[in-house]
């Protein structure tokens, strides 16, 4: 008899789904093939050393009873749930992988899937298997979500499956804060932002629902800090792309590419496991065969017709693609508003600064006490048609004291301060007005450091007004050489235009830069009626931080106006 004969119904899933992704039979993406070949390697894994084996009862154990025992929330209302094979075999994988002493490998779960692939229902069924099927006394399982709302959504949906399935509905019954099961004193719960008493949590599951809307990762960490007491909890983190650049679900994308890449180690890296549907290129967007990438669930859960409605809308909507291309296809843009997409922002390129600058131009975006001063250095080779940039930024340390002291432990405004300031793209002031005059210390230690001489500096005049500033940046760079960037679409519409046609060469390189990456994600803009630009600072929510990529643009207009002078100092 074979292997696949003998195999149980979650093992014939496993190899069924992950093998078709591996054969081509199965349509999907880079990542999803790489999760295939780890999956199927650890299933014929026969070291009796290796600390973790598929058991098919524990699989079985889980999706039997969601199937058996769960309902669906919503459109066929009290139907059974029936798990189509790409869950069947995720499911089966999470569950079925366990230790010597039948405790679950994978205690964190990234599953990014396009919007309308089933994740709400699938959600809720799984949220109420860890409440009354995992074997834990008092089990206490969130919905964890930025917005009361959300995580609402959410609680509610597992209690409308439970009304409709007339086994669990014998045993669980809504209270006022939670969903109570009598048999084991389980409780679900929803847990947001503004829930009281956000500490000392005992989480044993937890179904964090749109992490990539979180603008800072308060409730991750708090969530993962509490399954600490648990013998084998399990953090499911079910989402599509959003808008929000820089925060929790940038650093748990790229934490699975390094994952799915094997760059990623030790126990954390055991306990983690990433199934990510996205489109492979951005151009498939509009290769229909390439859709089912994103949407394991097209055809069947998702409708094919509506997506194609979709994808007609973006073509002749412009406003709507980046919409699309993040909701129903995961690719990484931001904001639907804002002016650049992801593609035009980030660029892996790299550069050593020692080799072979000699000359830079400054750009300045000056701040007192809420945004950042940031300071821009960029420059050219000879015969290079690349721009480089150097960035730094700084911000008063009063201004993350006062973040803390208001409970916002990732940090203000949603993005990690605390670890750009670590790995040094961010540095402290201890006033609680930044002196302007610290960039020029930047700026030498620069030129100490490298050889680089910034020989002019373009600035936005608002912050950068009082005598000893100008003095002092005057006397660094000569009155000549000092020079006002006027903000507005007269001065700045070209030279944006041009900025972002070099984006798209991707011939401005900064090392990958988070901070600059994060500003230029937040710059939105404002036209006229002659198709002259300008960032639209008045409608900017400011949280979204555009000073980096300000300093940016100050010294790009400055370098435009200085050319010829600047080519032949660099000898090109």
């Amino acid at each position: 008899m074979t292997k696949a004969a003998k195999a149980g119904r979650c093992e014939k899933a496993i190899r069924e789904y992950f093998g078709g992704v591996l054969d081509g039979s199965i349509t999907a993406c880079r990542k999803i093939k790489q999760v295939a070949a780890k999956i199927l390697r650890d299933m014929d894994n026969k070291d009796p050393l290796y600390p973790y084996h598929f058991r098919e009862e524990y699989a079985q154990k889980h999706v039997n009873f969601i199937e058996r025992f769960c309902r669906l929330p919503s459109g066929k209302l009290g139907h059974a749930f029936k798990l189509e094979l790409f869950q069947l075999a995720i499911l089966s994988v999470i569950f079925g992988f366990v230790d010597a002493e039948g405790l679950r490998q994978y205690r964190e779960v990234l599953w990014v899937m396009g919007r309308k692939n089933g994740k709400t229902a699938l959600a809720s069924a799984i949220e109420i298997d860890l409440q009354v099927n995992d074997d834990e006394g008092a089990p206490e399982v969130y919905n964890v979500a930025t917005a009361h709302d959300q995580a609402a959504k959410g609680f509610n949906n597992a209690w409308r499956m439970i009304k409709t399935s007339p086994a669990l509905s014998k045993h669980i019954r809504k209270r006022v804060s939670d969903l109570y099961c009598d048999l084991n004193m389980g409780t679900i719960k929803a847990l947001s932002a503004n829930t009281n008493h956000l500490d000392g949590l005992d989480v044993s599951g937890a179904i964090i629902d749109e992490l990539a809307a979180m603008r800072n990762r308060d409730l991750y960490d708090l969530t993962i800090q509490g399954t600490s007491a648990r013998r084998q909890p399990l953090v499911l983190e079910i989402t599509t792309n959003g808008f929000v650049r820089a925060g929790i679900f940038d650093a748990q994308y790229q934490y699975a590419a390094k994952w799915l890449d094997g760059q990623a180690t030790g126990t954390d890296a055991e306990r983690f496991i990433a199934f990510i549907y996205e489109l492979d290129e951005r151009e498939e967007w509009e290769h229909e065969p390439a859709w089912v990438k994103a949407n394991p669930g097209l055809g069947t859960i998702k409708s094919l017709p509506a997506l194609r409605k979709n994808v007609s809308k973006a073509k002749n909507d412009p406003t709507f693609l980046p919409t699309l291309l993040v909701k129903d296809f995961n690719l990484i843009e931001n904001q639907s508003q804002a002016w650049l997409t992801w593609s035009e922002i980030h660029n892996d390129a790299t550069f050593d600064p020692s080799d072979g600058f000699t000359y830079a131009i400054l750009g300045v975006d000056a701040s007192d006490t809420t945004d950042l001063t940031a300071a821009c250095l960029l420059m050219q080779r000879p015969n290079d048609p690349n721009i480089y940039a150097l960035h730094m930024a700084w911000i008063p340390q009063r201004a993350l004291e006062q973040a803390e002291r208001e409970g916002r432990r990732g940090g203000r405004d949603g993005v990690p301060y605390d670890a750009w300031i670590a790995n040094g793209y961010l540095r402290t002031c201890p006033t609680p007005i930044i002196d302007k005059r610290t960039v020029l210390d930047w700026v030498a230690e620069i030129q100490q450091k490298y050889g680089i001489y910034a020989v002019a500096c373009g600035y936005d005049p608002w912050h950068m007004r009082d005598v000893p500033t100008v003095e002092a940046y005057e006397g660094y760079f000569g009155a000549d050489y000092f020079r006002r960037v006027v903000q507005g679409a007269q001065t700045l519409s070209m030279p944006m235009k041009e900025l972002r046609a070099l984006y798209r060469e991707n011939r401005i390189v900064d090392n990958a830069n988070p901070i600059a990456e994060w500003c230029r994600s937040n710059v939105a803009v404002r036209s006229d009626a002659n198709g002259n630009i300008a960032p639209d600072k008045k409608n900017q929510d400011p949280r979204n931080r555009i000073d980096a990529w300000a300093a940016e643009c100050d010294a790009f207009v400055v370098l435009k106006d200085m050319t010829d002078e600047y080519q032949s100092m660099i000898g090109g």
